[in-house]
């Protein structure tokens, strides 16, 4: 990224960077003291090049790293440096490379074309990736790779042309970069606020941000105009969550509003001119920060501020990081801690990891065989050529001293030069503009069908699908397994407080989606539930118990339990509130959803929330003993023990206004049982059967507790807490293990459960994709029973499936956890998943024998994954994986989430999908071949990580089963044509190698061999790219399992090489000697025979037109411009010819291409010749594409056959099909995005094609041979039957 110093391999969101081991000492307000430490300066750069380092880092990369990027050495230096080694963009291409190779050998005397013709094409080339990259990246251009060719004089000119171009996009990211750089800030300066431009901001400097301002720096928070030193902050630029977040200025700072009372905040103890008044002469304090050293970790903050030899701690709760931006508060005073490239926010500023598609890896062995190809005709020639050279041949002046390429007295030199003229001479077939072409079409794929795609748009969020890369296009029609979160992507995390448990009692009445869907697999006929005229309903809240509303909870037999659970509802959270301090307009700011539906239940239980400082929390409270009066009560906060993802749970220490001090807990139910005392034994029993009957109906728990604490041990306590606090090494360990000396000895009140319901299409989506031979696994952190419960809703197990469930929660396991030897633990849970895994893989066979065996489904918790994870055990994890429809891991780790994913990815070799929505997801959406962001409420983080991005999970449906089938076929045709129109193309030149002796004679001009790829055959195969199309979106849907053929890949492989190659070779054949013994008879119209350079342009207009033709047979749709691009490339090459061949000047190198196509086009042999070989060379194609789709069908042509009749139809928004999967928002506008109407070439098909009723028989499970001779009797008796 920018400048040297950051890595963008090594930066990854959330995971603190190795620092060094001292301690940055800041000096507040204090640029002279600071100016010995040269911290690094307020100024950014997020251009990739100055003018100082574009020559060098370009030559660095494209020279000197392609050697040896896969080296440690390598890989070093580029993290030293700053340099992306995971992208080489252009010429880290070894077919790029390759052309620079041939381009630098065509300037050599052995070469037998001019320098030029290749220069130009490559030079072409390279200029529309620049632009391409330009546009895409907006500014990751690549001007650099124009660097590594300095030494080709003709390309030079082209070179500067390249830069000046490219500098005007690059100075539109410098434009932004100068105008946040001259954005103006206060800071003070003698005794006032002066503006001051961000670049010239100091570490140590004091600043005033004003009201919706950008924080310009890291900054420490010393005061603010609110009460209590607390300010309100925005961190949507950070993490995407738009939430209202609050921060708190230490109380010894927070009378520092003014200037002329932070004039005192001084880093040394000095007498100051700045802050002397006319009349007095004040002696400044002693303020020095020291902190960790910069890092890219957003959550974390370890420090103490020194104010005269008085140390307090610091935390995150001080920190206003940049790009954050100030609310609802007039203006906060901070002094700056980290600066420009050392925020925070640029230290995160890091690449989405480079993935290559297995289609582009499966190009390179392509290319590898095209090489070895090449080197085997170059070697054969040059054998030949060694052999040929003779001086018996007197016609050829060997006899004479002759140049060493034809002495004959040097054979082995004759060899190795001609090997080298023959490498310059058939290098077209390795085709130039393949990469180009290539990355064309997955960048229009990308930002004009996914992006603008409206069956992926979501009305309610006005979020469209948004592809962030084009590299992965294909790769979306491969997918073979899909790993995917619960919460927010299956789910809607829109939490809702449905029921809870107090004092062991349940409450709440009604049925959740997976209750009704339990009822339903049983028989049982569910009655919708009446809603008591005392339910209240608003967003978050959707409880119905007419026990608790109302006020009625007071004559509960546990109403003193009821009390105690609803303060710790309205206490034991971190929400902000805003608005007016009444219940119906008052807004909650929460962390997460499910905070915002506890406080709002503690709101309709009639404890309402309304205010909170930094050390109060204020609500408004039912009278315990009067119905319909209330009682604003203000407990003080003295402690906040915070939640993490190791904690797994929130602590609060407050004391009520009488003086008594409570410990409010919340959390997961195995962390809090783990810490009640002793005693309550029958209440800890049946609330965990209600926890288990809450996880059956998928809701999500929390455990309520509170301790009540003595003032002795408090003020104990508190004294450790704050010495952790102050720690600057390993600040969360220790106040992690402080946190434990208190929650513990806690009395149960009771727990929450919340529903969050499945997103809309779910179940339908799942199940159109696993017909589609994609598997889906789910990884959870939720309870087992909650997690199966989601699966059976969302249709990924069902009752008919074999269940392999491998869990901690069994009677054997807890008996030995109950000893609390970790060690033995251990040891016995790895036996226990051993000895399940190999059970489980021992009766899998039994069900694959017959084929109505049921499906097998496998169900493992964290605690089981973290053994199965382990070597010893991992293959057995894996092949019992592979075997199964369904895995659905719960209680799992982000981390292990990773690791699941790359094992089936490393271990399967299989193309794997992760989609998610959260910072917990990033790591498996990273490990994944494709990562999918879901855009929801847990924030950006996923996004920015993903490949791909998308508001719903039922979106897959389109992105895999149409764009991504879609563009996988597409892009193997392309493939596969390049390959075959310059194999066709190269042969003939080697067939007329054996007729010169193999002399590397040339048999095209030079400008047709350059310009072959690059204009007259390049926008034909860049059409089919974007616009073919088998059949259409809607089909393709309704048809899943088409999506197989893409996960077997059917069309690039072996056989599929084989027969293009051999359709070339046949090709090349008739265009060579058809036209060469053909025109040895003819004559020209003044009765001369025909030249060398009259037989080469007829042959090279046959194979232009042919290669032409044979695309469009190729075409499964045919549209507008497919006939526009055809017609015109041949249009072109005609135009190129006649005005090449009919202009000659001094500077033409061949003037034996003068006139040569108006002398052919004057006689009748051009016409005939034109006509007979392309038809001579598609027969044989002709022939193989009928054969093929009558008695070897693929399973989209039988598709096609049966909706033949109905082709004009299936595209229209109105057509069954794609009612049927759209939603009712999508039905109502009729917005489907569709490609230019196509009329299909197979609709005159008079015959069913084969295979019909065995590819629809397997979609119902049953599998029917196609018979080859059934296919002929129906195509009779249907043309017999219809009607005349």
């Amino acid at each position: 990224m920018s400048g040297w110093g950051t890595s963008s391999r090594t930066v990854t969101l959330g995971r603190v960077q190795p620092q060094s081991p001292a301690l940055r000492t800041i000096y507040c307000n204090h640029r002279e003291a600071n100016f010995a430490h040269r911290y690094k300066g307020n100024s950014i750069s997020t251009t990739k090049y100055n003018v100082f380092t574009f020559l060098p880092k370009g030559l660095y990369e494209q020279v000197i790293l392609l050697e040896f990027y896969r080296t440690e050495t390598g890989i070093w230096l580029c993290d030293s440096l700053g340099i992306s080694y995971d992208n080489f963009l252009l010429f880290r291409r070894v077919a790029n490379l390759y052309f620079l190779m041939v381009s630098i050998l065509s300037a050599t005397p052995y070469s037998p074309v001019h320098p030029i013709t290749n220069m130009v094409p490559l030079s072409l080339v390279l200029l529309f990736s620049l632009i391409k990259e330009a546009f895409e990246d907006w500014v990751s251009i690549t001007l650099h790779a124009y660097c590594s060719i300095p030494f080709l004089p003709l390309a030079c000119a082209l070179i500067d042309f390249l830069i000046l171009s490219l500098f005007l996009v690059w100075e539109q990211r410098f434009q932004n970069d100068m105008t946040i750089n001259n954005t103006l800030v206060d800071v003070l300066q003698a005794q006032g606020w002066e503006s001051l431009q961000w670049k010239k901001l100091q570490v140590g400097d004091i600043i005033r941000v004003k009201q919706d301002g950008f924080f310009p720096a890291d900054l420490l928070l010393l005061a603010s105009t609110n009460v209590d030193g607390v300010c309100y902050i925005e961190t949507a630029n950070l993490d995407g969550e738009t939430n209202l977040k609050i921060r708190k200025a230490l109380e010894r700072t927070w009378d520092y509003v003014t200037p002329e009372k932070a004039c005192e905040f001084k880093g040394l103890q000095c007498y100051s001119a700045e802050c002397i008044n006319s009349s007095t002469k004040i002696v400044v304090k002693v303020c020095e920060v020291q902190c960790e050293q910069p890092n890219n970790s957003l959550y974390t903050f370890t420090g103490n501020l020194v104010v005269d030899n008085q140390t307090m701690p610091l935390s995150p709760n001080q920190i206003l990081l940049r790009g954050c931006s100030l609310k609802n508060t007039d203006y906060i005073v901070g002094t700056v801690i980290f600066t420009g490239h050392e925020t925070k926010v640029m230290m995160n500023s890091m690449n989405v990891p480079s993935k290559r598609s297995t289609l582009e890896r499966k190009l390179d062995k392509l290319i590898l065989a095209l090489f070895s190809t090449l080197f085997s005709m170059c070697l054969l020639g040059a054998i030949g050529s060694g052999i040929f050279i003779d001086r018996k041949y007197y016609y050829l002046g060997l006899s004479q001293s002759v140049e060493d390429q034809f002495n004959p007295s040097k054979r082995f030199l004759v060899i190795i030069l001609t090997m080298l003229t023959l490498l310059t001479l058939y290098s077209t077939i390795i085709p130039i503009s393949l990469y180009v072409s290539i990355e064309t079409i997955k960048f229009i794929q990308s930002s004009q069908f996914i992006n603008k795609d409206l069956n992926m748009y979501h009305a309610e969020s006005n979020t469209p699908a948004s592809a962030r890369t084009s590299n992965l296009n294909e790769e979306l029609g491969q997918v073979e397994y899909i790993f995917s979160d619960k919460t927010g992507t299956l789910t809607r995390n829109l939490m809702e407080f449905f029921k809870c448990s107090i004092g062991g009692e349940m409450y709440g009445t009604g049925m959740t989606e997976i209750e009704m869907g339990v009822a339903e697999r049983k028989g049982i006929k569910v009655q919708e539930a009446k809603t008591s005229t005392n339910s209240l309903r608003e967003k978050g809240f959707n409880f119905d118990d007419v026990r608790l509303m109302q006020g009625a909870w007071r004559h509960e037999p546990n109403h003193d339990a009821c009390k105690e659970y609803f303060r710790c509802l309205a206490i034991c959270h971190t929400v902000l509130p805003e608005g007016e301090e009444t219940p119906e307009k008052i807004r909650y700011q929460a962390a997460s959803p499910d905070e915002a539906a506890l406080v709002l239940a503690a709101k309709n239980f009639g404890f309402f929330f309304y205010r909170r400082t930094p050390t109060m929390i204020y609500v408004r409270e039912s009278h315990v003993e009067k119905m319909g009066k209330t009682q604003d009560v203000s407990y003080e906060i003295l402690n906040v023990l915070e939640f993490n993802s190791t904690r797994k749970r929130q602590s609060v220490v407050c004391r009520y206004p009488d003086g008594r001090l409570v410990l409010y807990c919340k959390g997961a139910d195995t962390v809090i049982y783990e810490r009640l005392g002793a005693g309550n034994d029958d209440l800890n029993k049946v609330t965990r059967v209600h926890l288990e009957q809450f996880g059956s109906a998928g809701l999500r728990t929390l455990c309520l507790a509170y301790r009540d604490l003595a003032p002795d041990l408090y003020e104990s306590w508190n004294e450790k807490f704050i010495t952790a606090k102050s720690s600057l090494r390993d600040r969360e360990k220790r106040l992690d293990e402080v946190a434990e000396l208190i929650e513990k000895e806690l009395i149960l009140i009771g727990a929450t459960a919340i529903e969050d319901k499945l997103q809309e299409g779910v179940p339908n989506c799942i199940q159109t994709l696993s017909r589609a031979g994609i598997k889906i696994w789910v990884l959870t952190g939720d309870k087992i029973e909650t997690a199966i419960n989601i699966a059976y809703a969302c249709n990924l197990l069902n009752n008919e499936m074999k269940q392999f469930i491998i869990s901690s929660e069994t009677d054997a396991i807890r008996e030995v956890e109950e000893r609390g030897d970790q060690t033995e633990i251990a040891r016995f849970m790895k036996e226990e998943v051993k000895k399940q895994l190999k059970q489980f893989l021992d009766e899998a066979p039994q069900y694959f024998c017959s084929p109505s065996g049921p499906k097998l489904a496998l169900v493992i918790d964290g605690k089981c994954l973290m053994y199965a994870l382990e070597p010893s055990l991992r293959i057995m994890l894996l092949t019992l994986s592979l075997n199964c429809s369904s895995v659905v891991c719960c209680r799992v780790s982000p981390l292990q989430k990773a690791q699941v994913t790359s094992l089936v990815k490393k271990g399967a070799r299989k193309i794997t999908l992760s989609i998610g929505d959260g910072a917990n997801d990033v790591s498996m959406i990273q490990a994944a071949h494709i990562g999918i962001g879901i855009s929801g409420l847990e924030g950006m983080q996923a996004v920015m990580a993903s490949d791909f991005a998308i508001a719903q999970f039922r979106f897959l449906e389109d992105l895999l089963l149409v764009h991504g089938r879609w563009s996988y076929i597409r892009l193997c045709k392309v493939v596969m044509y390049f390959f075959y129109k310059n194999l066709a193309f190269t042969l003939t030149q080697f067939w007329f190698t054996f007729g010169t002796g193999f002399s590397g004679q040339r048999f095209y001009d030079d400008w047709f061999q350059s310009l072959y790829n690059v204009i007259f055959t390049a926008l034909p195969v860049v059409i089919v790219g974007l616009f073919d199309q088998d059949i259409s979106s809607s089909l393709s849907k309704k048809y899943p399992e088409l999506y197989k053929e893409g996960v077997r890949n059917m069309f690039f492989n072996r056989r599929i090489v084989a027969i293009w190659a051999c359709f070339a070779v046949y090709q090349s054949l008739v265009f060579f000697y058809f036209v060469s013994l053909s025109s040895s008879t003819s004559r020209d119209s003044d009765g001369k025979m025909f030249g060398l350079w009259d037989v080469s342009t007829m042959a090279f207009t046959c194979v232009v037109v042919t290669v032409n033709l044979r695309l469009l047979m190729m075409c499964n749709s045919i549209t507008r411009w497919h006939y526009i691009s055809v017609g015109g490339s041949i249009i072109v090459w005609f135009v190129f010819i006649f005005v090449y061949s009919g202009i000659m000047t001094r500077f033409d190198r061949n003037d034996n291409m003068f006139w040569v196509i108006y002398v052919l086009m004057s006689t009748s042999y051009f016409y005939v010749t034109l006509l007979l070989v392309p038809v001579a060379a598609l027969l044989g194609d002709f022939l193989y594409l009928g054969v093929q789709r009558w008695f070897f069908p693929y399973d989209y042509q039988i598709v096609q056959e049966s909706h033949k009749d109905d082709a004009d139809s299936i595209n229209t928004p109105d057509s069954q099909e794609t009612k049927e999967h759209l939603t009712p928002d999508e039905a109502r506008s009729n917005a489907i995005s569709q490609l230019p109407k196509e009329v299909s070439k197979h609709s005159g098909f008079a015959f069913d094609s084969p295979g019909y009723e065995s590819f629809f028989a397997t979609q119902f499970g049953k599998y029917v041979p196609p018979k080859a001779w059934d296919v002929a009797r129906r195509a009779s008796m249907k043309s017999k039957s219809k009607p005349k």
